[in-house]
C-alpha cells in the first residue's frame, strides 16, 4: 500500500512483512503444527526439479534467500522465501520464472513506474491478487489492466479459492501457465477444452444424433433460435 506513506515507512512494512514469511518459512517443518508440515512433491523428478530452480536463484547477484530448518526426505521439497528489488527482478529473466514448489520471490517496487513495469514482465498466471485499501485500489486501478493479459483470474484483498466444478470456476491463464488460455480446465465451462464444433446442415431426422433431432427426444436443455428450451417442433 504505497498511498500517503513515507518511503521510510514504506521500508518499515516491507521489512516487517518479510520477517514475518521469513519466520514461517523457517519454522516450516513436521515437528511443528500440523498446519505447518512439509509436503511431498508427486514425483522424485519434480522435486529434483525445484530443488535445481532454488539452487538456481539463491546464485543470482542481489537475491537473498530464507530456507526451512527442518530437514527433507525422500520427495520433500523445503519451503524457501527469496527476496529482491524491481531492478533485479527486470534485470533476471530467471527471477521471474514459475518455480513450482513451495517457494516465493518477494519483488519490493519503490515507485508506481517499477510496480507497473514488474507487472508488465510477468509470465501468464493462473491467478493474480491485489491487496490495498479502496484508495489504493482506485489509484492504482491500472494494474488491474496490466494484470488482466497476465492471468485468468483477478483477486483484490483475498487468495485463490480451491478448484471446484461449477459453471463460475475459471482456471487458465496465458502461457506458460496453460497451453491454451482460450478455456478453462476446470468447471462446467472445460468441456469447450475437449469439444471440437460439428454442424449438420440438410440432414435428414435418421441421421441427426438424437440430441439434435427436431422432437428433442431426449427432453435436454437446447439453445433454439436464441432461446433455451426442451420444447420439440
Amino acid at each position: 500500500m504505497l498511498r500517503s506513506i513515507s518511503n521510510l515507512q514504506k521500508g518499515i512494512i516491507f521489512y516487517v512483512l518479510t520477517l514475518i514469511m521469513a519466520v514461517a518459512v523457517v519454522i516450516f517443518g513436521p515437528d511443528n503444527d500440523d498446519q505447518l508440515q512439509i509436503l511431498t512433491m508427486l514425483t522424485p523428478t519434480i522435486c529434483r526439479s525445484y530443488e535445481t530452480g532454488v539452487q538456481r536463484l539463491r546464485g543470482i547477484d542481489g537475491v537473498a534467500t530464507v530456507r526451512s530448518s527442518a530437514t527433507a526426505q525422500g520427495t520433500q521439497g523445503l519451503p524457501s522465501l527469496f527476496v529482491t528489488t524491481a531492478a533485479v527482478f527486470l534485470r533476471y529473466d530467471e527471477v521471474g520464472e514459475e518455480l513450482f514448489g513451495p517457494s516465493t520471490v518477494v519483488v519490493r517496487c519503490d515507485s508506481r513506474d517499477e510496480l507497473e513495469a514488474v507487472a508488465r514482465k510477468l509470465e501468464g498466471q493462473l491467478t493474480a491478487t491485489i491487496h490495498g485499501t479502496a484508495a489504493d485500489l482506485e489509484e492504482y486501478a491500472s494494474l488491474v489492466t496490466i494484470l488482466e493479459d497476465k492471468a485468468g483470474r483477478l483477486i483484490v484483498n483475498g487468495f485463490p479459492t480451491g478448484v471446484e466444478v461449477c459453471p463460475s470456476m475459471q482456471h487458465g491463464g496465458p502461457y506458460p501457465a496453460t497451453t491454451d488460455s482460450r478455456s478453462t480446465s476446470v468447471g462446467t465451462a472445460a468441456i469447450n477444452r475437449f469439444a471440437r464444433p460439428v454442424a449438420y446442415q440438410n440432414f435428414p431426422q435418421s441421421l441427426l444424433p438424437p440430441e439434435l433431432r427436431d422432437q428433442n427426444p431426449r427432453r435436454i436443455w437446447r439453445l433454439v433460435d436464441g432461446e433455451l428450451t426442451k420444447d420439440g417442433w
